[in-house]
């Protein structure tokens, strides 16, 4: 299973990536986002891993996120695995005219047991999820 989504940001790609590539900027935009640990590697940079823990509707759930490919401002890529899944996210960021800046995401979805009977009953639920990320991101960008 395979969604892309991508937004318009009204700021330039260099404020963009500023943003973005800023650990302690995560929990200012990501849902829900209580800890970041490193675990190998570092934080940021191709190679490393970490594990995020969220808190989701009174649930903690565990991500263990590994930094593949750090091109920015063009692209940054990484593997989250959490219980059920592995998801392959890869973040693409666009000069536009006018200093607007496009953010195109694409996540590669593979599944295991429950998880793919959430997909099958609920597949819109993933891309309304991944665009809710996006949104959120831009509300913060453009407020800073």
């Amino acid at each position: 299973m395979k969604y892309t989504v991508e937004i318009e940001i009204n700021k330039p790609v260099s404020r963009v990536i500023e943003l973005f590539d800023s650990i302690d900027n995560m929990f200012k935009w990501m849902e829900g986002l209580e800890k970041f640990e490193p675990i190998s590697g570092t934080p940021g940079q191709v190679g490393a891993k970490s594990k995020l823990t969220f808190k989701v509707k009174n649930r903690k759930m565990e991500m263990i996120e590994i930094i593949t490919v750090k091109n920015l401002p063009k692209e940054f890529i990484g593997i989250c695995e959490v219980k059920g899944a592995r998801i392959i996210v890869k973040n693409f960021f666009h000069e536009l005219h006018g200093n607007k800046t496009r953010y195109l995401a694409e996540q590669k979805f593979q599944l295991k047991g429950f998880m793919r009977c959430i997909a099958f009953l609920m597949p819109g639920m993933f891309k309304k999820q991944l665009m809710k990320h996006l949104e959120a991101f831009r509300n913060f960008v453009e407020t800073n």
